[in-house]
């Protein structure tokens, strides 16, 4: 090796933002390892490369004894005399054993550290880049569909979206483009693993983030989110301005914000009501489209009761539960629904359900 080395290690450091010093270490310590095992020194070998010209020298250390046992690693003191008088029992004699065909194996060793340090280093910084996006949206391009797992091609690298965090009813083409929710981020042996997500409640967020300026500049805060992915989805939205409608900012004139997010999500409903600190004032609102008539709520065991007109109960309850099923989890509280005349009358069976800090708990994880 030689200065033209040393100046493509330079560039390499320029390009790849890889220390120039820790490449040169690495060629060093790789370089050790193969002259033990080219010339079957087992210890005490060291290796030194010139940052400015690129030379590469090899130094044997012997240690000063009064009987050599082992020739490769000791030295008499008769012999150090020889070569030093000042030389003791104990000290050390460090001298160059270049071999003349050391530069062939040097150039080989030398390349093969510098590819695996830029990979390593590639690796590092597409990581690093990524893990500071989990939580965001991105918009990628699949590139092949394996069994029920989708890769996506997002750059740099390919993330994830597996089967359990796609969307029921969505169906994916090879090249076609989509965004997706960066949900993790993992080293791993070959590299980094970016895992993907179209059905968490985080996409959501994010697509209003991207869609309504006044979520941007922070005017509007996202207060909750549940979501059953590809069916529906329950958002409550707080505006920090008296003089802001946060839900008339979010759905957009005429729907037209609200209805690029329903596109994008495949005809996903999606019910957007304000937030309020009220309990009963909150669980009402997030029990729409169903009226409701009174809301009681035991603030200790955070439960609650909401009584709607007759009418109303099926939609109140909604499909298969779906309804209040995402109130619950919207406003953390558990929801018990009644009907006029059940509450009024005779006691009759109440459906119940009871699931809401486990959704809260995920969305401030989410932020």
């Amino acid at each position: 090796m030689n200065r033209e080395f040393i100046k493509a290690i330079e560039e390499l450091e320029k390009e790849k933002e890889i220390s120039k010093d820790v490449l040169i270490e690495a060629i060093e310590s790789a370089l050790v390892s193969a002259y033990k095992k080219n010339y079957g020194t087992s210890q005490n070998v060291r290796v030194n490369i010139d940052r400015e010209t690129g030379d590469i020298d090899v130094f044997m250390k012997k240690d000063v004894v009064e009987e050599v046992w082992e020739d490769l690693i000791e030295i008499s003191l008769e012999d150090a005399l020889e070569i030093d008088p000042r030389y003791k029992i104990g000290d050390a004699i460090e001298y160059q054993v270049t071999p003349k065909d050391f530069g062939r194996i040097a150039a080989q060793t030398a390349k093969q550290v510098v590819v695996q340090r830029i990979r390593e280093a590639e690796r590092g910084m597409i990581f690093d880049d990524y893990i500071n996006r989990q939580g965001e949206i991105i918009t990628g391009q699949v590139h092949r569909i394996s069994n029920d797992t989708i890769f996506i091609n997002m750059g740099k690298t390919e993330g994830i979206l597996a089967a359990t965090e796609q969307v029921p009813g969505e169906t994916y083409e090879i090249n076609g483009r989509i965004k997706v929710y960066i949900m993790d981020v993992k080293k791993t042996t070959k590299g980094p693993q970016v895992y993907l997500s179209r059905s968490h409640p985080g996409l959501v967020k994010r697509l209003f983030e991207l869609e309504v300026p006044e979520i941007q500049d922070g005017v509007i805060e996202i207060k909750s989110i549940s979501r059953e992915a590809g069916s529906r989805t329950k958002m409550a939205v707080y505006a920090l301005d008296e003089n802001v409608d946060a839900v008339g900012a979010c759905v957009g004139p005429r729907g037209s914000r609200v209805q690029v997010i329903v596109d994008e999500l495949f005809g996903e409903k999606i019910d957007i009501i304000n937030w309020s600190d009220d309990p009963e004032k909150l669980i009402s609102s997030a029990l729409s489209p169903a009226k409701v008539e009174k809301v009681i709520v035991n603030e200790e065991e955070k439960t609650a009761v909401a009584i709607v007109p007759d009418y109303q109960l099926s939609l109140a309850i909604g499909k298969e539960g779906q309804n209040v099923r995402l109130a619950a989890k919207l406003c953390g509280w558990k929801i018990d629904i009644k009907s006029h005349s059940q509450y009024f009358s005779d006691p009759v069976e109440i459906v119940e359900y009871d699931e809401p800090e486990e959704a809260l708990d995920d969305f401030e994880d989410e932020e």
